[in-house]
């Protein structure tokens, strides 16, 4: 992960300069929020959050780096000695990590000296985005998958290394089983899992000698990928294969793969002829070009698929690529303030965000309030950081995947579909309806 402080915006540093010539040193209050859904989106999912703690605990400027905004010319000495000293004090409150959420919700909140809050700005949104984006998309997956097996298969059209980190780590805390990404088994500890390459069956002279093969110098359960040349002929040879091993050899056939064509033709095809052949216990993987909706096709089709490798469009969350999100100013100073743009309006003062359920446990409605008034609800946002250090006790990933899981069993039914549905209500609370009003008249 890139952790340099030069990853911000050049507007980031030149309005960092202007506060500190001002002498505008007070304390400020940023919220991130997500303006609206994206098309067919009934909720999303809050993602992202540890490593912008991350890169909020080591943020610091090099030497080089001085150096190299020395060379521009663009900024004053007195500025770059500010910088070298520079680090994160700050107080950030957020939602935590598998949490559920809706447009208008502020799910961040960070809290600190104006020219700190302001500079962090592209980087949170940067890291904030993605997350949400990939781990909203995955849990569609899962939601399709009806409990069947997922990988992430998303490394290789991932845009760049971190998103394909990120992308594993986000469809892991989102319910996926497995990653083919090694690095993120390394460093998130998520379930590893892998099959073959077609060109690794072309590379030898025969599809049979390619499956002994492999299956020799796998230590693990192997999956046999059969649709390089004739998928029932590639069959054929990964039922011998079984037989001989059962018969003593070394080695063990886990599943097959089918990569291509008719995936629930194909499947039913596999099913069948495994069964018929003895290999019962052979499962059946399916990947290429999947995403939540051919998923749910293939389940509804009945099609005997145990496991789905997905890759391009979850880690790009390809029908729903940005979000249209924000990190805005909503207090300087003790004092409340807000955008007025229209269509990017944003609401003013310290929030917090309360959820009401009924007795049956269900989501009833969100209200964003002011964070010292009552609200009949669960306060959303918890402390995460003081003084630029985290407070909030260390979660694994599999402690955020239940957490998401609790957080999907209270949506109301019709918005763990596919299909859109309208979201429970985003209330604004009395108190911060009369704060908006009082700082539209100061500021009118």
């Amino acid at each position: 992960m890139n952790g340099s402080a030069l990853l911000t915006d050049l507007y980031e540093l030149y309005m960092m300069q202007a506060y500190r010539a001002e002498g505008m040193d007070g304390i400020a209050v940023f919220d991130f929020i997500v303006r609206k859904l994206p098309a067919g989106r009934n909720f999303l999912v809050f993602a992202g959050l540890d490593d912008v703690l991350a890169y909020l605990e080591g943020l610091s400027f090099s030497q080089e780096e001085l150096g190299w905004l020395r060379g521009t010319g663009r900024f004053s000495e007195s500025f770059l000695r500010y910088l070298a000293g520079l680090r994160f004090t700050g107080k950030v409150d957020a939602m935590p990590e598998g949490t559920v959420f809706f447009a208008g919700e502020p799910v961040l909140r960070v809290t600190a000296p104006i020219a700190q809050a302001q500079m962090i700005e592209s980087r949170v949104i940067n890291l904030l985005q993605f997350s949400i984006l990939v781990a909203s998309k995955a849990v569609r997956c899962v939601l399709a998958a009806q409990g069947l097996e997922l990988v992430d298969f998303g490394m290789r059209r991932a845009h760049g290394a971190e998103a394909a980190m990120l992308a594993a780590r986000c469809s892991f805390l989102a319910g996926f089983d497995a990653t083919a990404t090694v690095l993120a088994g390394q460093r998130y500890g998520i379930p590893v899992a892998g099959t073959m390459a077609h060109a690794y069956v072309q590379a030898h002279g025969s599809e049979e000698q390619a499956f002994a093969a492999f299956v020799h110098g796998c230590r693990d359960g192997s999956t046999l990928l059969v649709d390089t040349y004739d998928v029932p002929r590639a069959l054929e040879h990964a039922m011998a294969l079984v037989r001989r091993l059962h018969d003593g050899g070394t080695g063990h056939v886990a599943a097959v793969r089918i990569d291509s064509g008719d995936l629930a033709e194909q499947a039913r095809l596999a099913r069948r002829m495994l069964d018929e052949g003895g290999c019962g216990d052979v499962k059946i993987a399916v990947s290429g070009d999947l995403d939540e909706y051919r998923i749910a096709a293939l389940v509804e089709q009945g099609a005997p698929i145990d496991s789905f490798g997905v890759g391009t469009r979850m880690a790009t969350s390809a029908d729903a690529p940005f979000l249209d999100c924000a990190y805005k100013l909503a207090e300087y100073d003790g004092q409340g303030r807000r955008k007025r743009s229209p269509g990017k309006e944003t609401y003013p003062g310290c929030k917090q965000v309360f959820r009401r359920l009924d007795d049956a446990g269900i989501v009833v409605e969100d209200t964003v309030g002011l964070e010292t008034e009552y609200v009949r609800g669960r306060p959303l946002l918890q402390p995460v950081m003081l003084k630029g250090r985290r407070c909030c006790p260390d979660c694994t990933l599999a402690h955020m995947r239940q957490e998401l899981r609790s957080q999907l069993a209270s949506l109301p039914a019709g918005l763990t579909a596919l299909a859109e549905a309208a979201p429970p209500p985003v209330r604004i609370s009395r108190g911060l309806a009369q704060l908006t009003t009082v700082v539209d008249f100061q500021f009118g």
